[in-house]
């Protein structure tokens, strides 16, 4: 994946000096920190025995048990699922904490993973799922919103990549329907897409990076919410075993 950021000089805080791009990716980090850590747990108590106890489960959900949807999202289904995931939310991750605020990046990541588990809940009740795919499709798509909503700063070529990124994520789920949950990703494209509609500014002048008081805390609120989920994830993977 390939993306290019367009040097204009219509506004001169959207371009930081070359040693502030692309620093650490702090949120980015924590969060693939949290799936590495609820996968490690789930490989020393069993993959099938772990999604059995944290798994998003629809028919126990639709029982009561309502933390499934965020608990779901931490857990994942072998080394392949972790690495692809891990990987593509660094990539993204990395460049939306660039353009955007980091405390936007758990909102959206948290926000999209809830609403791909209700829009999978509705079409697939009676299915499983884990991955944080949803909320990291929820990422891609406020990605794409930026582009064409700060049009001046990125290059078509960022756009056209963008473009294709999210229809080859959707090509490659309706080609493997049966293990890829479709409806978990559409879920997560339209909420990521709709948050960054809402909250991009399409004013030139105003810098998308910037977040007030109540963003921020929104955001690690976010955060702490996910560590939580995947902290009470590995809890329930490992107390059979305790």
């Amino acid at each position: 994946m390939s993306f290019e950021v367009v040097e204009e000089q219509q506004n001169d805080q959207e371009q930081p000096p070359e040693r502030e791009r692309f620093g650490v990716p702090s949120y980015t980090c924590i969060l693939i920190a949290c799936f590495i850590a609820v996968t490690a747990a789930q490989f020393y108590a069993g993959l099938g025995p772990s999604i059995e106890s944290a798994g998003f489960v629809k028919p126990l959900f639709l029982r009561g048990e309502y933390w499934r949807i965020l608990t779901g999202a931490a857990l994942h289904g072998g080394l392949l699922h972790i690495f692809f995931n891990s990987y593509a939310f660094y990539s993204f991750g990395r460049l939306f904490e660039f353009l955007s605020n980091r405390a936007h990046l758990a909102i959206v990541f948290l926000l999209a993973a809830i609403g791909g588990g209700i829009l999978s809940l509705i079409f697939m009740p009676d299915g499983i799922s884990v991955g944080a795919s949803g909320g990291i499709l929820g990422v891609v798509s406020y990605l794409a919103v930026y582009a064409f909503k700060r049009r001046q700063f990125v290059s078509p070529e960022f756009r056209k990549n963008l473009l294709i990124n999210i229809g080859f994520i959707l090509i490659f789920g309706f080609i493997l329907y049966e293990v890829i949950d479709n409806y978990g990703h559409i879920g997560g494209l339209l909420v990521g897409g709709i948050y960054g509609l809402i909250q991009i500014p399409s004013d030139p002048y105003v810098d998308p990076r910037e977040a007030n008081t109540s963003a921020a805390t929104a955001g690690l609120i976010a955060l702490g919410t996910f560590i939580a989920v995947s902290a009470f994830s590995i809890y329930l993977i490992l107390s059979p075993a305790l």
